[in-house]
């Protein structure tokens, strides 16, 4: 039937392999309407339907989640259809090149490295990632600086754009360590199967006054945890050293040369000690 079919059909892949399909029930659908969607992406695949779908108030379905899904060069074919009241609904068909309906991640590992005497920033990043593409010259960027407000000082924040950036790198010339910025990048094709949307921003990443002091801040903590663990150390060497060199004591009866008056007395005492122990003896068997 004319103008039962569904309406606003619409695909976004994002976070790299995760893909929602959408669309808007017909005007003339009943309560009792029932979509299903199938789907391939190469004419020698057979269609498989949605495995989780999106429903409405009335439990109609209006959408699916796909995950896992793998960006390829080749088109990727929808099929909607469903039936009311026992009646088959107008089939709905599409084709989508994927690449082009995917929402890009934002640009990864954001670093900015400040040189305060030269009033010079590098900004570093990472491209974003993505299931088909890894040659880093596939994309392009557009960055903004925004100088943010400071009321003690009655600075407004304002912002700079550049758009258009190839590379991985960017030098901001304007730095003055007695400001804060804040720094987002995001990412679109630069004339490689990629979606020529833009993506998503990347998490500002601050720098300038706060940054500069922070950084101060963990030297000193740096700085206080080695001199710790240097008098740890020395202190565990003293005991050590007072341990190993302690003086090795005397024998209790140190030998000497006994004279001849000495031999003597100790020769007598020896006569002496076995007369009584031969005394001793013959008490004891008598």
């Amino acid at each position: 039937m004319n103008g039962t079919a569904i309406e606003n059909f619409v695909c976004v892949i994002f976070n790299v392999s995760f893909m929602n399909c959408t669309w808007d029930v017909s005007e003339t659908a009943s309560g009792d309407t029932q979509y299903y969607l199938y789907w391939n992406t190469s004419e020698k695949e057979d269609f498989t339907e949605c495995q989780n779908y999106i429903k409405d108030n009335c439990g109609r379905h209006t959408g699916c989640r796909f995950q896992n899904v793998t960006i390829e060069k080749n088109k990727a074919t929808f099929l909607v259809n469903g039936s009311r009241s026992g009646q088959s609904i107008q089939l709905y068909k599409k084709k989508i090149v994927l690449y082009r309906i995917e929402k890009l991640t934002p640009p990864l590992n954001v670093t900015v490295n400040c040189t305060e005497a030269s009033h010079r920033c590098e900004i570093r990043w990472q491209p974003p990632r993505t299931s088909h593409v890894k040659r880093h010259h596939c994309f392009k960027y557009e960055i903004v600086i925004e100088n943010k407000a400071d009321p003690e000082k009655n600075i407004k924040t304002t912002s700079k754009t550049e758009r258009s950036i190839i590379g991985n790198s960017y030098v901001f010339e304007s730095f003055s360590a007695e400001k804060r910025y804040s720094v987002k990048i995001r990412a679109t094709d630069n004339g490689c199967l990629v979606s020529s949307h833009w993506g998503e921003w990347s998490t500002p990443v601050e720098f300038g006054k706060e940054q500069l002091g922070s950084t101060l801040s963990y030297k000193l903590f740096l700085l206080s945890m080695l001199v710790a663990s240097l008098v740890l150390f020395l202190c565990t060497v003293s005991i050590y050293l007072k341990k190993t060199s302690a003086t090795v004591p005397q024998p209790r009866y140190p030998f000497h040369e006994l004279s001849p008056a000495d031999f003597q007395a100790e020769y007598m005492n020896q006569l002496t000690n076995n007369e009584t122990e031969e005394i001793l003896i013959i008490e004891e068997v008598t």
